[in-house]
């Protein structure tokens, strides 16, 4: 087995929390942590080239190594030179593993023992994931972190089920670790903790897992039907007892809300579809609450999406031209709305990491805990101010 890298530094920590703010050295670069990852599924954030997204500030991207095998094949990008020169990015990349899918497409799998069945959705062909041909997969893009494969049930679900999806997790990930990396560019493998939202189970995925050599761990299984109350409260529970000197991961989480949330307990990276899907449906994120561009209020607006933003978007164009873009379907609307959001995710990440540093995080995580309903309330820009 490979020992676990010694690239994650802790620079500072909030002392009314857990949150700290960190650097991840990768072998395509640095990822400053707290971080939030663009998804971009097969390769591409929709819409945006990779000088948009160092443009809105981010540091690494998230793809998925499912998709990729079913489109166009991992083993077609390692021969071009990798997913870094197939799409052109130069910043780390991180790809999910296909765990994920096995929740997701259960309709199109079948699982055992020894690993997972897909029917292809583009085409129908058999695709056979294991434990080791994920992480094989992923070595093929030559990605910086590879997730191990794991198995995650829908929330609520009976505890024995949940206990058995994560006993397979467990042995799934010591198989993982099995598989050579030491003479690929580097490749970190982070492991995954599974244990639905029974505390006793968490602890032992936990007990059981914190003693293998992972570069990271990730707290998986949540943001699949559970109550933000009750994602808080694992989160909470699980982050603080994951080893410290290595980064931790939340799976698919979120919502500003529940970034910062998931900060105070600990965890450093995050990756959401939520900015990017909401932007092309019209759902804007701001300083002082979300837009929904489509509404006629805006149809003579002459204001920016966010006067304290400093995207592209907002520095060149309106709201009432923003809802042409969409009322007419133009793509040129998704795009100006996605480079929005995620400018938007980036500079709350930036002001996450500012405030541990400077002892004011605990300002914002009030602020979190304040908001009436998703999306509304006070400036996070000013915390100290009335809506």
């Amino acid at each position: 087995m490979a020992t676990p890298c010694s690239s994650f530094k802790v620079l500072s920590e909030d002392a009314g929390s857990h949150a700290r703010r960190g650097q991840l050295e990768l072998p395509h670069g640095s990822v400053r942590t707290p971080a939030f990852m663009p998804v971009g599924t097969y390769g591409a954030v929709k819409g945006l080239t990779p000088t948009d997204l160092r443009q809105a500030g981010a540091d690494i991207i998230l793809s998925n190594t499912f998709h990729l095998i079913c489109r166009p094949g991992t083993e077609l990008i390692r021969d071009l030179g990798g997913l870094h020169k197939f799409m052109s990015w130069k910043g780390p990349i991180l790809t999910d593993s296909g765990g994920f899918q096995i929740f997701s497409l259960k309709d199109l799998r079948k699982l055992d023992e020894d690993g997972v069945t897909f029917r292809n959705p583009k085409g129908g062909a058999k695709i056979r994931m294991t434990p080791e041909s994920c992480v094989e997969a992923q070595l093929n893009l030559g990605v910086d972190v590879a997730m191990v494969l794991d198995e995650l049930v829908p929330l609520p679900s009976p505890e024995p089920r949940v206990r058995d999806a994560m006993e397979r997790s467990i042995r799934w990930a010591k198989r993982a670790l099995e598989v050579p990396r030491d003479a690929v560019n580097g490749t970190r493998l982070f492991g995954i903790i599974q244990g639905g939202l029974n505390e006793d189970l968490r602890a032992e995925c936990i007990d059981r897992m914190a003693p293998l050599p992972f570069d990271g761990f990730a707290v998986g299984g949540l943001s699949v039907g559970e109550a933000p109350e009750e994602l808080h409260s694992m989160v909470g529970f699980a982050a603080p007892r994951l080893p410290r000197d290595r980064v931790r991961y939340l799976m698919g989480v979120g919502y500003p809300e529940d970034i910062i949330e998931a900060v105070a307990a600990g965890i450093d990276l995050f990756d959401c579809v939520l900015p990017t899907r909401n932007a092309r449906n019209g759902n804007l994120f701001t300083s002082r609450g979300r837009i929904v561009i489509k509404n006629a209020a805006w149809r003579h607006d002459e204001r920016p999406l966010d006067e304290d933003c400093s995207c592209f978007t907002c520095q060149n164009f309106s709201r009432a031209y923003l809802r042409h873009l969409y009322v007419t379907g133009d793509s040129l609307g998704g795009r100006l709305n996605t480079m929005h959001n995620l400018h938007h995710y980036q500079s709350l990440m930036t002001q996450i990491r500012e405030r541990i540093t400077d002892g004011t995080f605990g300002e914002l995580l009030t602020w979190a805990r304040q908001r009436d309903e998703r999306g509304r309330g006070p400036s996070w820009w000013r915390v100290d101010e009335e809506q």
